[in-house]
């Protein structure tokens, strides 16, 4: 963190010294508004704000290795990502949802290369849970030897749309038309950001 915590003693005075800093932030105070829920991964190299050029406030963050949405909890305890999915929908009221995976994904990868984990008990129990092995991760045989298995994450941003889907108030409020659901990929690398297309089945530049 050393080479943060200079800006970070440095943050309110900015804000102190700038009448449109003060104004901005004192209203953020006031409330919330994002324009959307943004689950992407947990990955440093992955800033949605900085490739979306959103603002403070505009962007309500769900974080996950792998921008994994978690089943719908029917039974037992919720998740905390199942919470802040329900939140950002029904009390905020986000008229948008982007799952945004990327290139050079470790998750996807170690589960399409099938990297012995069990050093690693939490992180093989997360993927093992939210990455199941099958079609979704079978790499192409042009694809296995990739770093970034890109192809692999975009069927992965599929599936966790499909997920979304199952939680009643993002179903319901999709049918109503309140409600629209992204699929993003990001390249690490080029910066270019995909979108997919229901109409053709693949993910295209924005």
């Amino acid at each position: 963190m050393q080479s943060l915590i200079p800006h970070a003693r440095a943050f309110s005075a900015r804000i102190r010294d700038r009448a449109d800093e003060r104004t901005r932030f004192g209203r953020l105070a006031q409330g919330q508004s994002p324009e959307a829920l943004f689950i992407t991964c947990s990955d440093s190299r992955v800033v949605p704000a900085l490739f979306t050029g959103a603002e403070p406030g505009q962007l309500f963050e769900l974080r996950t290795a792998g921008n994994a949405v978690p089943p719908y909890p029917r039974s037992g305890a919720p998740s905390g990502e199942a919470a802040t999915i329900e939140y950002a929908v029904c009390v905020l009221g986000v008229p948008e949802v982007v799952v945004c995976g990327h290139s050079h994904c470790g998750a996807v990868g170690a589960r399409v290369r099938g990297d012995d984990l069990a050093e690693l008990p939490a992180v093989a129990g997360w993927l093992s849970a939210q990455l199941p092995p099958g079609a979704e991760l079978a790499a192409d045989e042009d694809e296995s030897a990739q770093a970034d298995v890109s192809a692999a994450v975009q069927r992965h941003v599929r599936t966790q749309l499909a997920r979304l889907r199952a939680y009643p108030c993002v179903a319901e409020r999709e049918e109503a038309g309140r409600l629209t659901l992204r699929g993003w990929f990001y390249a690490v690398d080029t910066g270019l950001v995909l979108e997919h297309r229901a109409d053709v089945d693949a993910f295209l530049p924005l």
